[in-house]
C-alpha cells in the first residue's frame, strides 16, 4: 500500500470543476512529481490532498487513513506536511521561529527535532536568529521545507519548489529534495520545470485538462517523444 493514495478525485473552485477523476499514488520513500501544461490542475490536486479545498468526489488515503474530509491540521497529524509555492515563510519571524511554526501540532517539541532539520540544512542553524524575510529566495525555500520537516512527516508535499529561484539555484534545490527522499521521507512535488522534476523523480504523472494523461517512471517520461513534443517545451515551464 502506498503512503498516499488518491482515487477518482474530482475537485475545483466555486462552480468550476478543475480536476476530473484523477488517480495518484506515492510509495514510502518515493519521490513523485506532477507535471503538465498551465491550467492542468496540478496545484489544485495538491491543495485538495492537503485539505485546503474540498474533494468533491473520490478519496484521499494517507498512511492507511481516509483523510478525504480532514482539515489540514488533522492531515498534518496523520503524517503529511505541505510547502506552498507562495507565502511559505513568516518573514518577520526568525528561522527558528518559522521552524517552530512548522511543528505547531507537536506539543512535545525538543531540541533534537530542531537538530534533525539543521542536519539537513546546516545554513538554517547558522542563520537561526535571522528573520526569514531578509534571506534569499533559495534560503527561504529551505526554511519552508525545514518547517515542513519539523514533524518528521511520512510525506512532504511541495508545490513548485523552483519557482522564483535563480537558474543556478534550481539544480541545488532538486538535489536537496532528492536527499530528503533518500533520508526516508516520501515526496510529492508539483513542478513547473518538468525536465528537472522528471530527472530527479522515481515516477511522474502528467496532467492535462484535469485528467491523468501519462504515468511512468521519470526516465520513461523523459524519453517519450510524445511527452517531449507536448509537455517539455515552453508550456511545461509555466506554473499553474
Amino acid at each position: 500500500m502506498g503512503i498516499l493514495e488518491v482515487t477518482d478525485m474530482v475537485t475545483g473552485y466555486g462552480d468550476a470543476e478543475i480536476v476530473h477523476g484523477i488517480d495518484l499514488e506515492v510509495e514510502p520513500e518515493e519521490m513523485v512529481c506532477i507535471i503538465g501544461p498551465n491550467g492542468a490542475g496540478k496545484s489544485t490536486v495538491m491543495r485538495a490532498i492537503f485539505g485546503l479545498i474540498d474533494v468533491w468526489e473520490g478519496q484521499v488515503v494517507l498512511a492507511g487513513t481516509d483523510v478525504t474530509e480532514y482539515r489540514p491540521d488533522e492531515i498534518t497529524r496523520v503524517g503529511a506536511s505541505y510547502v506552498p509555492q507562495r507565502n511559505n515563510v513568516f518573514p518577520n519571524l526568525t528561522v527558528r521561529e518559522n521552524l517552530e511554526m512548522g511543528a505547531y501540532v507537536d506539543e512535545d517539541l525538543t531540541e533534537e527535532d530542531f537538530q534533525k532539520v539543521y542536519d539537513r540544512f546546516p545554513i538554517l542553524e547558522e542563520r537561526q536568529n535571522q528573520k526569514a524575510g531578509t534571506m534569499s529566495g533559495g534560503q527561504q525555500q529551505m526554511v519552508a521545507m525545514g518547517a515542513g520537516l519539523m514533524i518528521d512527516p511520512d510525506i512532504l508535499l511541495v508545490d513548485e519548489p523552483s519557482a522564483g529561484l535563480a537558474p543556478d539555484l534550481v539544480e541545488e534545490m532538486f538535489q536537496r529534495i532528492r536527499r530528503i527522499k533518500e533520508q526516508g521521507t516520501a515526496v510529492l512535488m508539483v513542478e513547473q520545470n518538468a525536465r528537472q522534476a522528471l530527472r530527479y523523480s522515481d515516477r511522474g504523472y502528467v496532467l492535462d485538462q484535469g485528467e491523468n494523461r501519462f504515468v511512468g517512471s521519470g526516465e520513461e517520461l523523459l524519453e517519450s517523444e510524445e511527452i517531449k513534443e507536448l509537455y517539455l517545451g515552453t508550456a511545461s515551464a509555466e506554473a499553474d
